[in-house]
């Protein structure tokens, strides 16, 4: 059973595929993910996540640094190991300046599209490409899209890792999306134990800085995923 998640304004969260998916399969699924799913922090935790998927972007990525140093933030990359072994230098970058990094698979595949034994080798081999430059070792994977199923949830559990979803998008892809819409997306959404998925993009880099600001003046921390309280 393939799923893709949706956070929908009352909150609710529904899986979309290809049958009908009975209350049954819902708790099924949810006992399934429980301890290696990660959505969202407590709603009480006065955190915030913001969560960076890279496979691109490296042209803006030292803004962003700036900005989160200025700003005396830290948040969690999730880096392709493609990205990350044609840019060793900017990840060394990003983790000195205090950033959590983790993995985003190696080569940005859907992991509902492709064998366990894949998705396996994207997770592995990335680990030892972040390994290989910062000595880290990772230990959460963030799927490409948010696109997992079952197995891979089975997979993640076996190799130690939590799987990283989210529950506030920028959304900073689609057309249109200039860093005021963007801004006005994150702003009217619940951020207390949010994670926040963004990308590094030119109109979110503008937007970060009034983003941070109006978080902050919400009397919420940002915080990396690993100091999220959830």
């Amino acid at each position: 059973m393939i799923f893709t998640y949706q956070i929908v304004s009352l909150g609710m969260i529904f899986y979309q595929n290809s049958s009908a998916v009975n209350n049954n399969e819902i708790q099924s699924l949810a006992k399934n993910e429980e301890g290696v799913v990660i959505r969202n922090g407590l709603p009480n935790s006065g955190q915030v996540t913001f969560s960076c998927n890279v496979d691109w972007g490296e042209e803006v990525i030292p803004d962003m640094l700036k900005i989160f140093d200025e700003n005396q933030i830290n948040i969690t990359f999730f880096v392709s190991g493609k990205w990350a072994e044609k840019h060793p230098d900017l990840l060394r970058e990003m983790y000195a300046a205090g950033h959590e990094i983790q993995s985003h698979g190696y080569s940005h595949k859907l992991c509902s599209q492709n064998s366990v034994e894949t998705i396996k080798e994207e997770i592995l081999k990335t680990e030892k490409v972040i390994m290989d430059i910062i000595g880290v070792k990772t230990n959460v994977f963030a799927p490409p899209a948010g696109n997992y199923d079952e197995t891979t949830v089975e997979l993640c559990r076996s190799l130690g890792y939590k799987l990283a979803l989210w529950n506030v998008d920028t959304i900073d892809w689609r057309e249109g999306s200039t860093a005021e819409v963007i801004k006005n997306r994150v702003l009217k959404k619940h951020l207390n134990g949010a994670i926040v998925l963004m990308h590094p993009k030119e109109e979110t880099v503008k937007a970060l800085p009034d983003l941070i600001r109006e978080i902050k003046g919400k009397n919420l921390s940002i915080v990396p995923l690993y100091r999220l309280s959830y």
